[in-house]
């Protein structure tokens, strides 16, 4: 397997200056699933880096895999933005209503600051180049 892992990456950080300019746009549903994106790539350009490979889009799995004793701030974000892979999307992710109905300034805020650190930390974590 080629080592693509800086690719991930930086399309990881891409995706965060989406979920920036989403949220500014206050498309806060997008934003969220954005800062999710963001930091499910980066977490798997980590574990790419290392020649290893994951096909979940659990954030919290991921973190696992690099580091199975992250810092709790870490997990803690994992959890918050596992929340916005679904139903930020889909009108059934929720009990009535679109999606956007859900989401403010206050959810992509913090889904933001979340993947930020996601992607610090998986940064962090990345092996050095081949």
């Amino acid at each position: 397997m080629a080592d693509r892992s800086w690719d991930w990456m930086a399309q990881a950080e891409r995706d965060l200056e989406v979920a920036r300019a989403n949220a500014e746009q206050e498309y806060h549903e997008w934003a969220c699933f954005a800062a999710q994106q963001a930091a499910e790539k980066a977490l798997k350009a980590a574990l790419y880096s290392r020649l290893r490979e994951s096909r979940t889009h659990s954030l919290r799995l991921l973190l696992g895999d690099i580091d199975d004793n992250a810092p709790e701030t870490a997990v803690q974000a994992a959890r918050v933005l596992d929340r916005y892979y679904i139903p930020t999307r889909y009108a059934n992710g929720h009990d009535s209503g679109p999606p956007f109905s859900y989401y403010g300034p206050p959810e992509s805020q913090q889904a933001i600051e979340y993947a930020d650190l996601l992607v610090k930390f998986a940064r962090s974590r990345m092996a050095q180049s081949r």
